[in-house]
């Protein structure tokens, strides 16, 4: 799996708005700043968050952008979802709607064996998990391994 730009960008902009701010907004600029993401591009990033329920933005002098529930409800696979789509896809189609002969329709398998696995991750670290840096066992043990850490 690739980690997209817009994916790590977003967890970022997303620790910031859930880490210290007690529920403030925050500006555009201020987490653009504080992560070195470029503001266009943050920009266009928070606006996908907001289509898809994630983040909320007021306006005013006090304004800003804000997590629209509590940081422990919003997921990392709830944020990739949110700006980058499907967590696996193969030609841009979802794992169980690739259709395969039969001497590859093996694939299929591994494809949806690939998404359950992310999402045994994905789907239980919180935005709170990642502000606090407390991650669940079950990441922490996958990353306690040596070879986890090893390229292959």
């Amino acid at each position: 799996m690739r980690v997209s730009a817009k994916s790590d960008y977003a967890l970022r902009a997303l620790i910031e708005m859930a880490g210290g701010n007690d529920g403030k907004p925050v500006s555009a600029e201020e987490l653009g700043r504080r992560q070195e993401i470029p503001h266009g591009f943050l920009q266009a990033i928070l606006a996908d968050l907001r289509k898809s329920g994630v983040v909320v933005s007021q306006r005013g002098q006090s304004g800003g952008w804000r997590l629209a529930r509590p940081a422990e409800e919003v997921s990392v696979a709830d944020v990739i979802r949110a700006v980058d789509g499907p967590l696996v896809s193969v030609y841009g189609l979802r794992p169980e709607a690739v259709e395969y002969n039969d001497s590859a329709a093996v694939l299929q398998h591994v494809w949806i064996a690939a998404r359950s696995a992310l999402r045994d991750v994905f789907e239980t670290v919180s935005i709170a998990a990642l502000a606090t840096g407390e991650l669940p066992e079950q990441v922490t043990s996958r990353t306690a391994d040596e070879d986890a850490w090893q390229p292959h």
